[in-house]
């Protein structure tokens, strides 16, 4: 602990390392960092190694903002951390979200890393949220955006305190993003009315990601569609192209609408069944993690949580045996995904998740 806090002392705190990605909302942050008087640093990591064009971008933001840019290759960490599990749960029949992954062990691992080289405090991004910090613990927790449309809280449940006793956001009281943008065009910023990022960074926007992970060289062998009693009710091509709740692109007609229920990545079958079926009170989650404290320090604690980006808050609680959680949920949640997470809020303080089996 000695350690850690004259490391800390030996830091900056008035300047801040921001990831930059080019964007409108990460340099609506740097701006706003600027007023608060803070000596800005941007920082541009590259996921694939040869995004020559996001780079051009960001250092024309860069230099509009006067502040200098560090530019990273970060592509063989993002394939072994990302790309590589991105593909294997697909594989699996499992439902993976890259940017829960890629935040603790990707985007916010480096910001810290160059932070701490580059001898600054805080690091900041672009993120709708709030940081908190409970004044009796000293911890810190990520807190709902003012706009709950844009919060994106969800994606940051696996960050430590390592990082969110360092870590600034600046757009979490904006109204909305026609706010973020009518404020870089008062700045007179050239990406103002920049269109946003796909949602998978690293897919083309013009391929699906079924497409992108065979192009990779892996493969998918077909097998059967069945129904809850285990009869065979035509074939698939390939897990790989499906995922719970999906009622589109099935490629069969059963003279009614049917939805991916389960998916067998042992048995190679998919389990076909009516809307109503996708609906449980209860959610199980392994590798659990928590902003603050023990898995079991929350056992019988009510929540609200959501098991996907855009799902609503729900109220339940959660029941902990040896990191396993099983969450009760008062009304009963469509399509728990194998793969995504699930995440727990207490007054609007995210206090972890996990990923659900």
């Amino acid at each position: 602990m000695e350690k850690l806090k004259n490391k800390s002392d030996m830091l900056d705190k008035n300047k801040v390392l921001l990831g930059l990605s080019g964007g409108v909302d990460s340099t609506s942050a740097a701006l706003l960092l600027k007023e608060k008087g803070l000596d800005v640093t941007g920082y541009y990591f590259d996921v694939t190694g040869e995004n020559t064009e996001g780079r051009r971008e960001a250092q024309q933001v860069a230099d509009q903002l006067d502040i200098e840019l560090i530019c990273d290759d970060v592509s063989g960490i993002f394939k072994e951390k990302v790309i590589n599990n991105f593909c294997s749960e697909y594989l699996h029949g499992r439902t993976p979200n890259p940017c829960v992954i890629c935040n603790p062990n990707v985007k916010f691992r480096k910001l810290i890393e160059t932070a701490d080289r580059i001898g600054a405090f805080y690091i900041a991004t672009g993120h709708y949220c709030r940081i908190f910090r409970d004044e009796n613990t000293g911890a810190c927790y990520v807190t709902r955006a003012v706009n709950e449309k844009k919060d994106q809280s969800y994606m940051l449940y696996r960050l430590g305190q390592d990082v969110l006793s360092r870590l600034v956001f600046t757009l979490g009281e904006s109204a909305d993003k026609q706010q973020t943008r009518e404020f870089a065009r008062s700045k007179k910023m050239i990406n103002a009315d920049k269109n946003d990022s796909q949602e998978i960074c690293f897919v083309d926007p013009s391929e699906n990601y079924a497409d992108y992970i065979k192009g990779l060289g892996y493969t998918s062998q077909p097998g059967r569609f069945i129904d809850k009693k285990g009869n065979v009710l035509g074939e698939h091509k390939g897990i790989v192209n499906y995922t719970l709740g999906q009622r589109k692109g099935l490629g069969i007609a059963l003279g009614k609408p049917a939805f991916v229920t389960s998916i067998d990545f042992d048995k190679n079958t998919i389990t076909l069944g009516d809307n109503e079926d996708l609906f449980s009170n209860k959610v199980i989650s392994d590798d659990n993690v928590f902003a603050f404290g023990k898995a079991e320090d929350y056992h019988g604690t009510k929540v609200m949580a959501k098991v996907r980006y855009s799902a609503p808050l729900s109220e339940a609680i959660l029941e902990v045996d040896n990191n396993i959680i099983t969450t009760t949920f008062t009304e009963p949640q469509r399509a728990a995904t194998p793969g995504q997470s699930i995440v727990f809020y207490v007054d609007n303080h995210v206090i972890g998740g996990g990923f659900i089996k």
